[in-house]
């Protein structure tokens, strides 16, 4: 029989949020008045808040390292992607009750997944050391 305190241990643990692939009008490529997207961004932000509380991240870490898995093939800017995600990262810094201003972020794209009609994986990490090799006289 497993202890219900050692799988939440276990499960904040991983520090891990799977995000839903944000609907087309949340990207800045989209035609779609602004007014009109009110509803899809306060749903997008709810739904990211509510999965963020069910990961029981640690909110002491400030690097995000983010994998995007689109729901097609069709080629997408990450930079796009990002910004799409804009709302939903808003949800999940209110869910951790921090500032999303302390947070550094890595992005790539992952394999392409239809099944699931794309998803987000964040991972939750404390922030990498950038090791700057200096040659001379720093003035």
């Amino acid at each position: 029989m497993t202890n219900k305190n050692t799988q939440n241990t276990v499960r904040a643990m991983n520090n891990i949020v799977s995000l839903p692939w944000p609907h087309p009008c949340l990207s800045p490529n989209s035609t779609k008045d602004r007014r009109g997207k009110t509803g899809i961004r306060r749903r997008y932000i709810q739904s990211c808040w509510a999965l963020t509380l069910g990961a029981c991240i640690n909110r002491d870490l400030t690097h995000l390292d983010i994998t995007f898995h689109p729901p097609d093939k069709r080629r997408r800017d990450l930079d796009n992607m990002l910004a799409s995600i804009k709302y939903g990262l808003d949800g999940v810094a209110k869910a951790l009750g921090v500032d999303d201003y302390e947070w550094s972020m890595s992005i790539r794209r992952g394999d392409p997944d239809p099944a699931k009609n794309g998803y987000v994986i964040i991972r939750f990490m404390d922030a990498p050391l950038v090791l700057v090799e200096h040659r001379g006289a720093v003035t």
